[in-house]
């Protein structure tokens, strides 16, 4: 397998040039900065969307060829790493990537036929009403043995995520949750003992399927607050981020988030991200 080091070094080689919010900004500046971001790129939010997915996805590829490819060979995953980190070198990785992926679709589609019956995994977890209550109410618990868990991790210690630690930490029978100005961040422990770098994308599409948007689209339903933003886990090494705007509604906002997010949609899109036979829609 792929080192805690290895995939530190591709993290930052696939994002380093990727913006990322300064730290001790105010909510009102976080948001500000967070849009400014999207908009200011290139292409506008749609392509610093796509571009985002697009380098994750990269970053799966290279991490499972350095567990059973080719990059298997220090020298060549040293060279791999330095040909990611340019925007040149990246495109020619992703057309290797395209042109080996036409060679292998006609055996996926006969696989695909082989696979059992569909079914719908279990959730994770049941959520606890009370955790929920005191999210709810804004009353960090602190770190715990699971956020301990996390922190002693290798790949964590090594780029110094969580020193210091988190202010508001929220405490849950699956993980925990840090909020910062604009976002929380939420960690499962059964996702990064798996492996958090390969739930990235999976946690995008369990997103897209449990509230009904297509990645190409702008609308949201109506049971998602308006300034409510997924985005993957990547910069927080987490399972998944929240964005909010808190002067936009705070309280009803952080309710929906533990109401509804925490109680009952984060269980289903865990469920289906752990299931390894579990296909979303968009690989069926």
């Amino acid at each position: 397998m792929a080192s805690d080091l290895d995939t530190v070094r591709v993290l930052r080689a696939l994002f380093g040039d990727m913006p990322r919010a300064p730290q001790g900004l105010s909510d009102q500046d976080t948001m500000a900065w967070i849009q400014q971001s999207m908009t200011g790129f290139e292409g506008g939010a749609a392509a610093y969307a796509i571009e985002h997915i697009t380098r994750n996805s990269m970053l799966d590829i290279v991490l499972r060829l350095r567990e059973s490819g080719h990059l298997q060979e220090d020298a060549a995953f040293e060279t791999m790493l330095q040909q990611i980190s340019t925007d040149e070198g990246r495109k020619r990785f992703m057309d290797w990537c395209i042109n080996a992926r036409k060679t292998v679709d006609a055996t996926s589609r006969l696989l695909n036929r082989a696979k059992p019956s569909w079914s719908e995994p279990q959730a994770l977890f049941e959520a606890d009403a009370q955790e929920v209550a005191r999210f709810v109410a804004a009353q960090p618990s602190g770190p715990s043995a699971l956020f301990n868990e996390f922190a002693a991790l290798p790949e964590v210690r090594e780029i110094g995520l969580l020193d210091p630690v988190p202010e508001r930490i929220y405490t849950f029978a699956w993980g925990f949750v840090t909020e910062e100005p604009g976002a929380w961040n939420f960690y499962l422990a059964d996702v990064w003992r798996q492996g958090t770098v390969g739930c990235f994308d999976r946690f995008l599409s369990a997103w897209n399927l449990e509230t009904g948007v297509p990645p190409d689209e702008a609308l949201r339903p109506p049971a998602v607050p308006h300034d409510l933003n997924f985005d993957v886990g990547i910069t927080s090494f987490s399972s998944l981020i929240l964005h909010a705007d808190t002067h936009a509604g705070e309280n009803a906002t952080r309710q929906w988030v533990g109401q509804v997010f925490i109680s009952h949609m984060l269980p289903v899109m865990a469920g289906r991200v752990l299931d390894e036979n579990y296909d979303f829609p968009s690989n069926w």
